[in-house]
């Protein structure tokens, strides 16, 4: 305990890594940079879901021998799997449209694939 406030590192690895993605999706211009930002954002995320689901000195959540004590909360891990595989997917998506956008405009830069209006 730091001055009365709990040192939580997870929380603080979270903060890092969105801090880290807003950085990288508003400074920089290359599109394939710019899906990296989102998938480290994507990563945050996750690891802030399966930190509200840790309990300290908590067992996992099967009920073939029930466990005495407490126990670590099995919806942060669940919607942690769903959001992996929609980040997948979306993540796929994304690299996907930045090849095509290369091949039209010859370039990831995103100032430049304006030109593909219309």
């Amino acid at each position: 305990m730091i001055g009365g406030i709990p040192f939580n590192g997870p929380f603080l690895a979270v903060a890092v890594l969105v801090g880290i993605a807003f950085y990288i999706m508003v400074a920089k211009r290359n599109m394939i940079k710019l899906v990296m930002g989102l998938s480290i954002l994507a990563s945050g995320v996750n690891l802030f879901l399966v930190t509200l689901g840790y309990r300290e000195g908590g067992v996992a959540p099967i009920y073939t021998n029930f466990p005495a004590g407490i126990m670590v909360l099995p919806v942060p891990q669940a919607l942690t799997l769903t959001s992996i595989v929609i980040a997948v997917a979306t993540l796929a998506l994304m690299l996907s449209m930045v090849v095509h956008i290369y091949r039209h405009t010859g370039s990831t830069d995103s100032e430049k694939s304006r030109i593909m209006k219309g």
